[in-house]
């Protein structure tokens, strides 16, 4: 009896992981609006999202239950945990995938939006408590930081920002 109940959770928690690591392939982009405590929110439109970089006050938020083993879920029903490297804006187009440098100690990091918020006034980006500790700021809570865009949308709904500045090449 023992053995089936502990087959039956190892069987339950390798499902889960391999369930909740799959790729995303969100089709299009979200950029409905949508309200929020009263609060009317547009989001930017494709072409202009490709162009968006803005400095603020990042947090960060966990929407993992039980400890982390229970994941939570996004804005485009995609499953996250603590452990993911992932974040959330108000007006970005999601899913889209931005570089975040905390302006406070120089770090960087790449990661996907694909939820919204944070709904607090003066932030403008939410990571998951991963990305905080990779950018060096979960201790402290916020950090002053830069978001810049990379792509919007996944698949072939991906467009990529046009890099900024000049390349000169020697042929």
């Amino acid at each position: 009896m023992k053995f089936q109940v502990g087959a039956s959770l190892l069987l339950f928690v390798t499902t889960s992981v391999v369930v909740s690591c799959a790729g995303h392939d969100y089709k299009s982009y979200q950029t409905k609006s949508y309200t929020i405590r009263g609060e009317k929110y547009q989001p930017l439109g494709v072409e202009e999202a490709l162009t968006y970089s803005d400095e603020g006050i990042a947090s960060w938020y966990n929407e993992s239950k039980f400890f982390g083993l229970i994941r939570g879920n996004t804005s485009l029903g995609e499953k996250v945990g603590r452990f993911d490297i992932s974040g959330a804006h108000k007006t970005l187009p999601i899913p889209c995938r931005v570089k975040v440098t905390n302006l406070e100690n120089g770090k960087s990091l790449k990661m996907r939006l694909n939820d919204r918020g944070p709904f607090i006034p003066g932030r403008i980006i939410d990571v998951t408590p991963r990305a905080a500790a990779k950018l060096g700021f979960k201790k402290q809570g916020l950090a002053r930081v830069r978001v810049d865009v990379l792509s919007v949308g996944d698949g072939k709904y991906q467009r990529k920002a046009k890099e900024q500045g000049f390349r000169l090449w020697p042929f």
